[in-house]
């Protein structure tokens, strides 16, 4: 199921990886059901996905909202960033993370044992 860190992935996971950003644990290609995210915080409930050029077509947008409508149903919080974003404005994309993350209540402990099965750490 897992598969190689784009370059621009590599990127943001250098700044997410080991709590580096705020003291927040993420996990990268997390299995959630069906999808696997590419980055999510489970203390928190935040899901940070990387766009890159694929995820332009008609397509692949009907299917990046449906997938994220169903996570969100899920109580996930969604994030997308696009490569240049990141590659460009990794500073605001962390900010943007760091802002997410405070801003939501972190979930009961037995919730958070349940979201916490499964990815890389």
């Amino acid at each position: 199921m897992r598969r190689e860190l784009t370059a621009t992935e590599a990127t943001l996971w250098e700044a997410l990886r080991d709590k580096r950003l705020n003291g927040l644990k993420f996990r990268r290609q997390h299995p959630v059901g069906r999808f696997v995210i590419d980055f999510y915080c489970a203390d928190v409930g935040v899901a940070v996905e990387v766009d890159g050029d694929v995820h332009l077509s008609p397509v692949q947008r009907v299917a990046d909202a449906d997938r994220q409508r169903t996570l969100e149903d899920h109580g996930i919080q969604f994030l997308r960033f696009t490569n240049d974003a990141v590659q460009h404005r990794l500073n605001a994309v962390l900010s943007q993370i760091s802002d997410a993350c405070s801003a939501r209540p972190a979930p009961p402990l037995r919730e958070r044992a349940e979201r916490g099965s499964g990815g890389e750490e």
